[in-house]
């Protein structure tokens, strides 16, 4: 079993990967594009994980 996410992150991952289509499935990857993009390092930890998550899911 896997952690709840929040509204906040579901909305803007998926807000992100409508805007962008530069994510991979590498957390390390959409960490560093994330950098800049959010204010808190466990926001965006946990947005770079759910954006990994989606494009696993997506490429099966």
């Amino acid at each position: 079993m896997g952690r709840i996410k929040s509204k906040l992150v579901k909305r803007t991952a998926h807000s992100l990967l409508q805007e962008e289509n530069n994510f991979t499935d590498k957390f390390e990857d959409n960490k560093k594009m994330l950098n800049e993009l959010t204010p808190s390092k466990k926001i965006r930890n946990q947005i770079a994980g759910y954006i990994t998550r989606v494009i696993k899911k997506n490429s099966k």
